[in-house]
């Protein structure tokens, strides 16, 4: 178990049914606004289960910068192709990888991840589909979740397939370049980037990095998470169908829907008729599919949602005075 993110793996980490931290009496006043329209997500969602669809937006309340969120800055991510093709820009990748899985394994669940798990407790989610790396949800309690991009916490080989934890692959990597964190230090230090990559740009210590083999057959090592120009596995994509034909509807929750592995959910949605709902900064590719678009805050929208939604106790019988 990794000693710093004790929840990777456990699901007891919140009770389900305990309105989240931040309900609206503890929280700033919304605008009137997106008072109304979160109401209307509400109405749409009440006594139905919907589907979560989630992406980077909900995990910049934990620090974990996205790809294009407003305030984001521009990246050329490396695709499944460059890093298998070229020895160079594997080195670069699992160099900077590092570094970046110093800081993202220190991340830890918002008030947006806590929101899920409670709504999955109240039985108001078919389940859960992440595009995000993190495990997050997974920390913060939920059960039902399919990690659709895979998990930064695990490493595999690409030729026996033989997969390790990434607390494992650290060491390796750290007895390759013993020298390698201490001399980032001196240089400056980095910061930390999406899906577990950092800014580190030195030439000269990328050039130094050794990146070691598979200790079972020397093949290539991969972080097991799916990069661009690579097709998500077929049974997570079985899976979170399941998820969405089970479902009245779906939710949107912190992404900009570029990829076709997450928009086609939404599509197949709109398709059947059901009800779309996106919470997101900024424009997305499914926004024409909307019933509704919010522009707000995830942790904020979802949390205020979640305690609107909590289950109605019955009125004890009321008893005559004689």
């Amino acid at each position: 178990m990794d000693p710093v993110r004790p929840g990777i793996g456990l699901t007891a980490l919140v009770t389900p049914g305990s309105p989240p931290s931040g309900a609206p009496e503890n929280a700033q006043p919304l605008a009137p606004a997106l008072t109304a329209q979160l109401e209307q997500v509400v109405q749409l969602w009440r006594g139905k289960k919907f589907v979560l669809l989630t992406g980077a937006g909900l995990s910049t309340d934990s620090g974990i910068p996205d790809y294009r969120g407003p305030t984001s800055v521009p990246r050329n991510p490396l695709t499944y192709q460059e890093f298998v093709g070229d020895a160079q820009l594997r080195q670069r990748y699992w160099a900077r990888n590092h570094m970046g899985w110093q800081f993202m394994r220190q991340a830890v669940p918002n008030a947006g991840h806590f929101a899920a798990t409670v709504l999955e407790g109240y039985g108001l989610l078919s389940g859960i589909i992440t595009q995000n790396v993190d495990r997050l949800h997974e920390d913060a309690g939920a059960v039902n979740v399919v990690d659709l991009h895979g998990r930064f916490d695990r490493v595999a080989c690409l030729q026996c397939g033989t997969t390790f934890s990434r607390i494992f692959v650290a060491t390796l990597l750290s007895d390759a370049n013993p020298e390698f964190l201490d001399a980032v230090a001196r240089a400056g230090g980095v910061s930390m980037g999406p899906d577990a990559d950092s800014d580190l740009d030195h030439e000269v210590l990328i050039a130094s990095f050794n990146v070691p083999a598979c200790p079972v057959c020397n093949g290539m090592l991969k972080p097991d998470f799916v990069f661009f120009g690579e097709n998500v596995p077929k049974d997570r994509v079985e899976r979170s169908f399941a998820m969405v034909e089970e479902a009245a509807g779906i939710v949107v929750a912190g992404s900009s829907l570029t990829v076709m592995s997450g928009l086609r959910f939404v599509k197949k949605v709109a398709k059947d008729g059901k009800r779309v709902i996106i919470i997101n900064r900024g424009a997305t590719r499914g926004d024409e599919l909307a019933n509704v678009k919010i522009e707000a805050g995830v942790s904020e929208a979802m949390t205020h949602v979640t305690y609107a939604l909590r289950p109605r106790l019955a009125q004890p019988p009321k008893h005559r005075v004689q």
